[in-house]
Order: structure tokens, then C-alpha cells, then sequence
């Protein structure tokens, strides 16, 4: 069965918008949004999926104005990191004013949060280390670490 030149037009018309449309969207969405946890600050975090830069915006009050969008660029640790699948997730303690950046790719993770009007990380760790329990006697005494509120540090 042959078609006719109307027909193959169409069937190259509409392989090319598959082939398009598949492009398109591998390349549609570079960055995710997370909102901070903190129930009452109104930020929202923004992260390249490939280079794992984050940055964040919130709205800010000017007088005379309906207000003004404050953005905040990536400062230390926040800028980009090994290219990788990188993703923010937001905890549910209403506290807290920062995100976790994943990698999915390697599982490992940092905190950001916004100080001194920049977006700062942690470094990248892993957690794949198995930590010792009490009934393990382990030769290394595993280091404490001493946790606050659980509100990463802020300035108002």
C-alpha cells in the first residue's frame, strides 16, 4: 500500500511533532520550586535540576508600592555543585525556614537557607555510613552533634 504525497506529508508532519514534543519536554523544566516549611514566611526556593544552584524569593513590603518581590542569589555552598539530578524537598516541621537539596543520582544532601541576604548550603554529604547503636560497642566514640530548634539560622 502506497500514500499518496498528501499522506506522507502528514505522516512526516506528524513524527516531527512527536520528535519535537519529546525534545521539548526533556528541556521544558530546568528548575523545581519548594516552599519554605516555616508556616508564617512566604518564600520559595528555586533549584537548577542539573547544576543544583538554589536561589529564593519572597515578598517584601514598600511603601507606596503593592510590594516587591526580595530575591536571594546562592552564596556559599549554593552555587553550582558536580552536574547531577538535583531536587529540593521541604521538611513539615513549620519551623523551619530552609530546604534539603538532593541529589538524586548520588543521595547525597545539604541544608540552604537564606543568611545575610544569600542562599547558603551545608556542604553535600552522603548518608550511607551506618551510625552505631547503643548496644554496638563501636571502637571510635561516634562525635555528638548538638541540635537547636530545628529553625535553620536566620536573620529577621
Amino acid at each position: 500500500m502506497r500514500l499518496s504525497k498528501l499522506g506522507r506529508n502528514r505522516l512526516r508532519t506528524g513524527i516531527l511533532a512527536v520528535i519535537v514534543a519529546a525534545g521539548s519536554a526533556v528541556w521544558a523544566a530546568p528548575y523545581d520550586f519548594v516552599p519554605a516549611p516555616q508556616t508564617d514566611l512566604n518564600r520559595v526556593y528555586r533549584i537548577d535540576r542539573v547544576t543544583g544552584e538554589v536561589s529564593s524569593c519572597q515578598y517584601g513590603l514598600q511603601e507606596g508600592t503593592v510590594g516587591a518581590t526580595l530575591c536571594f542569589g546562592a552564596g556559599e555552598g549554593a552555587g553550582a555543585q558536580t552536574p547531577g539530578e538535583y531536587g529540593l524537598v521541604s521538611s513539615r516541621h513549620e519551623r523551619e525556614g530552609g530546604v534539603f537539596r538532593v541529589n538524586y543520582r548520588t543521595g547525597e544532601m545539604s541544608i540552604c537557607y537564606v543568611f545575610d541576604e544569600k542562599v547558603v548550603c551545608t556542604p553535600q554529604t552522603n548518608p550511607s555510613t551506618p551510625v552505631a547503636s547503643a548496644s554496638q560497642p563501636s571502637a571510635t566514640p561516634a562525635p555528638s552533634l548538638r541540635t537547636g530548634t530545628g529553625a535553620s539560622p536566620q536573620r529577621p
